[in-house]
């Protein structure tokens, strides 16, 4: 007998040999329908494969991302026979899951030789996952040794498998099998195919084998698939308003950003809309760091060779900056980051406890040579403005200084409407100290602990996540979800325990001895670029007014109210107002209808009677008509809304 450890603490015995879908079972059977996967001490098993020791045992459902990943997985091998049915002869490369934001399922990378797919192939493979699903086959899982496995591939002529089994030992490798589709899978699977309900294969592309585009481009099928029709409708629904608020589609309608190819790729123009969304989200930086004692200061766009081989950048950032620049026998690099910059003013007078937390902060703007493929709208770009600062403290007033970021942070998000988040708390890889980390294992013990003292101290939803780290001391990775649920990556909260010493920066402590300071580099609202691109598909274009580029359009019904109409302007302009007016010798009715096209927040319609009554009949975008108001009382209401930052 062995001994299954449940999550609840239940500890109860079973056969040798029991799997945890007999684990479920014995549970209820409608539990048993449910599990997909399993969880056997912490690694994702197959809910079909035998136990043969005490095990620690949690069941995976469908609401379990492990369990979502595992049946992508399954679904990408029912494709995968789907494809070898039609096209016989078709070699696979690797099928994985995806779960990344909106984008969801798997894909699977094929060597069909000649032949082109479209979208006629795709309708005709959803019909045979169906019908291959409908079998309910099991998969089963074989261990095989490495000489049967590449006998096997060997005999098919299969070069990709026997690329990949290449780096794998023997003892280690397992094959899957549904129905008639056999393939070289770590797994693990989900019970027999009876489980895909709904399908949809997504799309084409190319890819190249292994992703170098001197190899082979092999065809790139993208599918998902869900338990039941409903959740696959909900899904597809869920990603046409997500193309509707593509930041790339939103930022041309209405003028944001521009890029051209003389100014060069992912080097962003922000037009006069851009630019007073910028302007706000910097005076909203500006106000929330000056209450939170911040000092402002402004440094150059580069700087020479030595400050980056003395800050580490030149040996582990390299390739994302971009090329020297030679003057003077000297050689200049545009700076990739901010802080060296920020470590030269904090070394520029002598400082003592009593200057300690010393924080400074700029939008400093920023150069990364971003590979072209890797470059996407305002997501990925090569020139970005950084909210960026820097807080210099010793020990005792870290975890009060890292917990005000952090609280700088949620400020942030109550007021942008972001409901969904969590800190992703980025930890070293001790096996590669000295390579992808800087070679001091009891200092990034000593900061991993702190950083994560003050998240459980706080009560901040977090989670860990290994090898991700900066190269100088752990970090934060601030998810954050749109009202759509699109993932983004907004910002990190970082530590720094090597660059007081790699920059020989020190204060005096109140023993009248030099102490080496610690150093949190921060950026709550990430840059101008990517936080703008949330922005626009957070709010689908439609800002709250106080972030809208136009906040007022006066809509005359015809030109003999133009008069009014510039009475009204000069009285916005006067409140501090964004405002125009709309003089087209159009209908009201389009008017309203660009107007609204435009998100434009208010519209106030003008005509004989609120002329002769000095009104406006207003409109507010998304709601509609609000009726006539005082244009005073108007005034006030809007200039309130727009102080307080309102939603």
């Amino acid at each position: 007998m062995i001994k299954i450890t449940l999550p609840d603490g239940a500890v109860k015995e079973y056969e040798q040999g029991s799997s945890a879908l007999d684990v479920a079972k014995s549970i209820s059977e409608g539990l048993a329908r449910k599990v997909l996967a399993a969880s056997v001490n912490g690694e994702v098993w197959d809910a079909t494969r035998p136990i043969n020791s005490d095990a620690s045992l949690k069941l995976l459902t469908w609401d379990d991302k492990d369990a979502k990943s595992t049946f992508w997985h399954s679904s990408a091998h029912l494709m995968a026979e789907a494809v070898e049915d039609k096209f016989p002869g078709a070699k696979f490369w690797v099928g994985p899951p995806i779960d990344n934001g909106l984008q969801k399922g798997f894909y699977y990378d094929i060597d069909l030789g000649d032949r082109k797919l479209n979208e006629e192939d795709l309708l005709e493979l959803e019909k045979k996952m169906a019908e291959l699903a409908k079998q309910n086959n099991t998969y089963l899982r074989t261990e095989k040794s490495k000489a049967e496995a590449v006998a096997y591939f060997t005999e098919k002529g299969d070069e990709y498998k026997l690329d990949l089994l290449q780096n794998l030992q023997d003892g280690s490798i397992t094959f899957y099998t549904q129905g008639s589709f056999t393939d070289l899978c770590r797994g693990p699977h989900i019970p027999a195919t009876g489980a895909i309900k709904a399908i949809k294969l997504m799309s084409i592309a190319g890819a190249y084998w292994k992703g170098d585009e001197k190899n082979k481009q092999l065809t790139r099928i993208y599918g998902v698939t869900f338990p039941n029709q409903k959740e696959l409708d909900e899904y597809l629904a869920l990603l046409e308003e997500a193309k509707k608020r593509d930041h790339r589609k939103l930022g041309k309608e209405l003028s944001i950003y521009k890029m051209d190819d003389e100014i060069g790729p992912g080097l962003i123009l922000w037009l006069p809309n851009g630019t007073v969304i910028i302007e706000e989200l910097e005076k909203l930086a500006k106000e929330t760091e000056t209450a939170a004692g911040y000092k402002r200061v402004v440094t150059p766009h580069l700087a020479k060779e030595s400050i980056y081989l003395t800050s580490g950048h030149l040996p582990y950032y390299a390739d994302s900056m971009f090329p020297p620049m030679e003057m003077d026998g000297e050689k200049y690099y545009l700076k990739p980051m901010n802080c060296p910059h920020h470590h030269k003013i904090f070394d520029a007078d002598q400082k003592s406890y009593k200057d300690l937390p010393y924080r400074i902060a700029e939008y400093g703007t920023c150069y990364r040579y971003e590979q072209s493929g890797e470059l996407f709208g305002l997501m990925r770009v090569r020139c970005l403005h950084m909210n960026d600062a820097h807080i210099y403290c010793n020990r005792e007033q870290f975890a009060q200084e890292f917990k005000a970021v952090n609280e700088m942070y949620i400020k942030y998000f109550k007021i942008f409407g972001v409901d969904k988040y969590v800190m992703r708390l980025s930890l070293h890889d001790p096996a590669k100290l000295g390579q992808k980390y800087v070679n001091e294992p009891e200092l990034w013990k000593e900061t991993e602990d702190m950083v994560r003292k003050v998240l459980i101290d706080t009560n901040t939803p977090f989670v860990e996540v290994q090898d991700e780290a900066a190269f100088y001391g752990p970090k934060i990775d601030v998810q954050i979800w749109s009202a759509i649920g699109k993932e983004f990556t907004l910002a990190t909260n970082q530590v720094d325990f090597n660059s007081g010493l790699k920059f020989k920066l020190s204060f005096t402590n109140k023993d009248n001895q030099p102490e080496v300071p610690l150093i949190i580099h921060r950026a709550p609202l990430g840059t101008h670029e990517r936080f703008i691109g949330f922005l626009l598909e957070h709010f689908a274009g439609k800002f709250p007014t106080w972030l809208a580029p136009l906040q007022v359009r006066i809509l005359p019904i015809s030109d003999k109210f133009m008069d009014y109409a510039n009475t009204i302007l000069q009285k916005l302009k006067n409140a501090d107002i964004r405002a125009e007016i709309d003089d087209r010798n159009e209908k009201v009715g389009k008017k309203i209808r660009d107007t609204e096209l435009a998100r434009v927040p208010y519209m106030l319609v003008i005509g004989e009677k609120e002329m002769n009554e000095g009104k406006a009949s207003i409109r507010r975008q998304g709601k509609g008509d609000l009726g006539a108001k005082d244009l005073g009382e108007f005034i006030t209401e809007i200039s309130a809304e727009i102080k307080e930052r309102s939603l």
